[in-house]
């Protein structure tokens, strides 16, 4: 499978420091930027957290942000701890004495200081294991997002390169009636100038017209292309760039094929897959 670089995942669990939403959520990047927003009393959850996203992602800017809700169902059975408020107002005391303007602590602030339910006295290795079953179940529901979101881009690319296949179909029936249309009017040019129909000439004339006008070599590159397409898709996995230098070399042949053309309704079909390409080519920025 392919998967979409745009993803998101938000799961919450009651730990014993309350209750925990740890979100996570992509956009489409060159590179893989990781942004770990985290309250203080959780920093130290952040290279694993890191090292999580790391192994999971290859690609994409990746914000993940860890809340905390201390008012939740799990504070009923917590207590502040009264050493750490006796040490608070006495360092808040003191600040003041010494900064007359300084302002008081909020009942908020207290109440989001670390170590003021007695945090510190929890075990670390719970709370670290705990950590990473959320995240580890954060994960699982992101990269499903960013799945099912790969399915739908890849249905999307199947589609249009059947429709660059059909045009292509379209294209290589019409060049010997070019052929022909073009030494219709050659004859009738020379007998219009009372110039001698020489056999030579004329097939010399359509012979550098027929070399013009060729294009079974950019539909070949094009099928080829097309083809290479259908195998890495298949293959799945990290795709996302491979896919993109294969949208320029489709846009290149295109465009030789527009520039040979000799007939408005191949000129079209060029530029019709032109638009095709640059369809695909937009959705493949958001391919891992």
């Amino acid at each position: 499978m392919i998967a979409s670089m745009t993803g998101f995942a938000s799961v919450s669990r009651e730990l014993e420091i309350g209750s925990v939403l740890l979100e996570i959520r992509s956009l489409n990047h060159r590179y893989l930027d990781i942004q770990i927003r985290l309250p203080d009393e959780l920093k130290a959850f952040e290279p694993m957290i890191r090292e999580k996203l790391s192994g999971e992602l290859s690609r994409g800017k990746v914000e993940c942000r860890l809340a905390v809700n201390r008012s939740g169902a799990g504070d009923a059975n917590r207590r502040i701890e009264p050493e750490m408020l006796e040490r608070l107002l006495q360092w808040s005391d003191e600040i003041r004495n010494k900064i007359p303007q300084a302002a008081c602590l909020s009942v908020s602030e207290i109440l989001n200081w670390p170590g003021i339910f007695g945090t510190e006295a929890f075990s670390q290795d719970m709370l670290r294991e705990a950590m990473g079953e959320l995240t580890k179940i954060a994960l699982e529901d992101f990269s499903s997002t960013r799945m099912r979101e790969g399915a739908k881009l890849k249905a999307l690319l199947l589609e249009r390169m059947n429709e660059i296949r059909n045009k292509v179909v379209l294209v290589s029936p019409k060049i010997p009636g070019l052929i022909a249309a073009f030494q219709e009017k050659l004859v009738s040019r020379l007998r219009d100038a009372m110039v001698d129909l020489d056999d030579d000439r004329i097939r010399h004339e359509l012979t550098l017209f027929a070399a013009k006008i060729d294009v079974d070599e950019e539909l070949s590159r094009l099928k080829a292309h097309l083809d290479e397409m259908d195998r890495i898709l298949e293959k799945g996995g990290v795709v996302g760039k491979r896919l993109d230098f294969l949208m320029q070399e489709l846009n290149r042949e295109a465009n030789t094929l527009g520039s040979k053309s000799a007939d408005l309704e191949v000129s079209r079909m060029a530029m019709e897959i032109k638009v095709l390409i640059e369809q695909m080519r937009e959705q493949i920025q958001n391919i891992e």
